[in-house]
């Protein structure tokens, strides 16, 4: 009888937020609610980097770990299918645990792609006249001053990440620290240049150097890639103009 009393009241509780909205009323409820479908799949790229920078057994682990990443968010993905919604509780429940690792495991996973993408280019060249660079030096004042700020935030990356992206608040580029996969994410940003700092992207080969293994891979960026992903934050820049006039 609880269940049901239950099943009433959110029932009335929807009506009333659809009526609010000024939706049409549901036709025909569903004796049985079909459960919300989160679940999703993702496939891991296998990334074939040439740089010297990074030994082979670095390489390959971390492409497995990007590897078991990728799995882990698909498992959640699944098991997010099957939660209890109705025992949702801010202080401890599986669902609230699962909407956490989530999130966690989902940058976890495309963090560590946007790394890949944007690195080992033994042929690294940036042309003054790109949208890259002109934006850069527009927002950070010079080329210069842009690498000494994303080597400091790299250098201060708690188990994280060095990312330059858009931010379509502000109107602008800036850099940003991301520690531990999920912790200062801000809101409403596009990433274009990232670089895992973390202690096992390059441990093995530099031990507690960390300042030189990220002047390594700022050597090898690839700006081609990079540019695509700056074309990318131009256009949204635009629409956000559109929407704001």
């Amino acid at each position: 009888m609880a269940g049901k009393k239950k099943d009433i009241i959110e029932d009335q509780v929807v009506r009333e937020i659809r009526k609010s909205l000024g939706l049409p009323a549901r036709q025909s409820p569903s004796k049985s609610k079909a459960p919300l479908r989160e679940g999703y799949v993702t496939q891991a790229k296998k990334f074939s980097l040439s740089t010297e920078f990074l030994s082979q057994k670095t390489k390959a682990a971390r492409q497995k770990d990007f590897e078991s990443h990728v799995e882990a968010l698909n498992q959640v993905a699944a098991q997010l299918d099957a939660a209890n919604r109705e025992e949702a509780d801010k202080y401890s429940s599986e669902f609230r645990n699962l909407k956490v690792s989530e999130v966690h495991c989902l940058n976890a996973a495309f963090l560590r792609a946007l790394h890949f993408e944007n690195i080992s280019d033994p042929q690294s060249q940036l042309a003054m006249d790109s949208i890259v660079f002109m934006r850069i030096e527009r927002d950070f004042g010079s080329f210069d001053e842009w690498q000494k700020d994303f080597i400091a935030c790299g250098m201060c990356a708690r188990s994280g990440y060095v990312v330059t992206g858009y931010n379509t608040f502000l109107n602008r580029y800036m850099n940003f620290v991301i520690d531990e996969e999920s912790k200062n994410v801000p809101v409403g940003m596009h990433p274009v240049i990232v670089l895992d700092t973390s202690e096992g992207s390059y441990y093995r080969d530099y031990l507690d150097d960390r300042k030189t293994y990220i002047i390594a891979m700022m050597k090898e960026l690839d700006w081609d890639h990079i540019a695509e992903r700056f074309k990318k934050a131009e256009r949204m820049a635009k629409i956000t103009a559109e929407v704001k006039n």
